[in-house]
């Protein structure tokens, strides 16, 4: 492009701060787009805005831009986006966009994450456009036989040779755009052929990032410029977090995912992606991104409710010092402390998240979910309530959940506190089922799970739901962070015996009544294990065992009590005890809510016993 469009207001200020690019660069860059003069003034913002603006009405731009003057600009346009400085992020890279493979990636991936967030189908398709594009930038700069068409390429050094580094770093973008565009094919359309579609480029993408890491392997003695560790920084994520997904997958399916090429090394995966993290690359703050998701959300909802907070914290802390207001970041320290129980310090971080910047409002989102169910650790209803509307009043990721969490609260309050509220409690979970979605084709299973359980209140003579609220916090796994707070255990345990109290003196037991009693005894029992009254637990977990007959909707109790059960014992170091309830639960029972979650939780748990010590008699 021979001209740059005019920026944003104050973009060149705020690239004088960046602090992830030295100030020469950003001298360099000025001289190429502007005067470098302007770089001596600017600490006075406004000032030098106005001569901006009087000085520059098209901004000249270099005719071409080389690999390392693109990955340069990337960086600057990753600080400013981890700087809240979203649009302005999007408008450095929207000129070369067509032009340059890395331009092209960062655009394209900006637009995918608001699109992921938003869930808004003009967004998804948006995306959509912007990862075509890129694809076909990104194809311009590959070998024309590519490294996945022709293996050949790789089968000696000298092979691997003939690649330059800038077709080297295109196999590595078409493979990130790739990726990204698949997932956003998987959500854009329920029908069958996008699903099949998905699916390829997803093994394309794969297969590519293991070619790639094959030409790392053969290039070790190679001199390792700047431009090149960026290209190994590029295996380590891809590769890293191809593996680490993987692994969480159940074995029987690992397993057939193996057999056609994937591989699922959650060893490799996390090793792989630390090294990334360690480096000065680009992608050294995505690999810690999906390092921090993993230990603060995919380990608790997925697995046993045990992420490796000291690490998220080492991570996040050169990222805390560099940007103290980023949105981003701010999100992650707040989770940590969501992590450790410290609920009170969360939330006032939460809110310096949402005060941090106002542009994209779904990160404010995210921040209303963890603000509603901290308010519930502490059964502050009310408070929970007003981020749970919130939530369905401006998020549109997952309505029928939130509109669930709307009702399950109020169910939670006295009636003269409901009327406050002016909702109608039967009406909200009315609304349930014909908010449910479906991704690549599927129905979201805590959405299935939320649609089934409202149903109670179809009937014209509805049955009350016994602590809705409680119950899907147990589906997210939050009894695992409630049970770092003794005293809030201890009052949700009395709150959860209240119920327990008013369904034994229920004048006339419903078709229900064994369901809502197993409900409660197992919710009972997480409270007394998390309070360490181990033997209290496991009587209450063996009660809703006992019951599997009597259960007549809530099949799924029983395979998540004896996954439960198969904890308690491996805390106690019972391992053996713990291994045979862990394969009970998961081969045993089959058909109910929620079983693909418990699958990943008992695979989880089945690992953890390989590490474990075993006690003795």
């Amino acid at each position: 492009p021979a001209e740059r469009p005019r920026p944003r207001k104050g973009l060149r200020f705020h690239l004088c701060r960046v602090s992830l690019v030295n100030r020469n660069f950003v001298q360099r860059l000025f001289t190429r787009h502007g005067s470098p003069e302007t770089m001596a003034n600017c600490t006075e913002p406004e000032a030098d805005e106005d001569l901006f603006e009087d000085a520059y009405e098209n901004i000249p731009v270099a005719s071409q831009m080389d690999l390392k003057s693109a990955l340069e600009e990337c960086n600057i346009a990753l600080s400013l986006f981890l700087n809240n400085k979203f649009s302005e992020a999007l408008d450095l890279l929207r000129p070369w966009s067509k032009d340059s493979m890395y331009h092209a990636l960062g655009y394209s991936t900006m637009h995918a994450m608001q699109a992921a967030m938003t869930f808004e189908q003009q967004d998804i398709l948006a995306a959509i456009g912007t990862m075509k594009d890129a694809l076909q930038t990104c194809q311009r700069f590959r070998k024309k036989n590519s490294v996945v068409e022709s293996l050949s390429h790789l089968v000696s050094k000298q092979g691997s040779d003939q690649l330059t580094e800038e077709e080297m770093h295109a196999e590595m973008c078409y493979a990130e755009c790739l990726l990204q565009k698949a997932a956003l094919t998987l959500v854009q359309d329920e029908n069958m052929i996008n699903f099949i579609k998905g699916g390829i480029k997803i093994r394309t993408s794969y297969n590519i990032y293991r070619e790639c890491q094959q030409i790392v392997q053969m290039t070790q003695d190679r001199v390792k410029t700047d431009v090149y560790c960026q290209f190994e920084g590029g295996v380590k994520l891809g590769i890293g977090a191809f593996n680490l997904m993987l692994s969480l997958l159940p074995l029987r399916i690992l397993r057939l995912l193996e057999f056609i090429g994937f591989s699922g090394n959650r060893d490799l995966g996390l090793s792989m992606l630390r090294e990334g993290a360690s480096t000065h690359s680009l992608r050294a703050v995505l690999c810690a991104l999906t390092l921090l998701m993993y230990q603060t959300y995919i380990t608790i909802v997925l697995g046993a409710g045990e992420g490796n907070l000291q690490e998220a914290e080492a991570l996040l802390q050169p990222y805390l010092e560099k940007y103290p207001t980023g949105s981003i970041i701010l999100f992650y320290s707040a989770r940590i402390q969501v992590l450790r129980g410290n609920f009170e310090m969360a939330q006032t971080k939460f809110k310096e998240c949402i005060a941090a910047q106002e542009e994209w409002r779904q990160i404010h989102h995210l921040c209303y979910w963890e603000l509603m169910w901290t308010h519930c650790f502490q059964q502050q209803w009310l408070k929970a309530f007003h981020f749970a509307d919130l939530l369905c009043k401006e998020s549109r990721w997952s309505q029928a959940i939130y509109m669930f969490q709307k009702a399950a609260i109020l169910s939670m309050l006295p009636e003269q506190d409901i009327q406050k509220t002016g909702e109608k409690m039967e009406e909200l979970f009315r609304k349930v089922e014909g908010l449910k979605q479906r991704i690549a084709g599927k129905s979201i299973p805590t959405e299935k799970f939320a649609v089934r359980k409202a149903r109670r209140y179809m009937s014209p003579n509805p049955v009350k739901l016994t602590v809705p609220l409680l119950e899907m916090m147990y589906v997210w796994n939050g009894f695992a962070i409630l049970g770092k707070r003794a005293d809030l255990t201890e009052n949700m345990l009395v709150t959860i015996e209240k119920e327990e109290l008013e369904l034994q003196n229920h004048p006339k037991p419903v078709e229900y009544q064994a369901d809502d009693e197993s409900l409660i005894q197992l919710l009972k029992g997480l409270c007394l294990k998390h309070l360490d009254r181990l033997l209290q637990a496991e009587l209450c977990f063996n009660q809703v065992i006992q019951s599997e007959k009597r259960i007549r909707y809530d099949h799924y109790l029983v395979p998540f009590t004896l996954y439960e059960m198969g904890l308690l014992y491996k805390q106690q170091g019972h391992n053996d005890k713990a291994r045979m309830y862990f394969e009970t639960a998961k081969n045993n029972y089959k058909d109910y809510s929620m079983e693909s979650r418990l699958h990943f939780r008992i695979h989880a748990a089945l690992n953890s016993l390989k590490n474990s010590p075993t006690s003795t008699p």
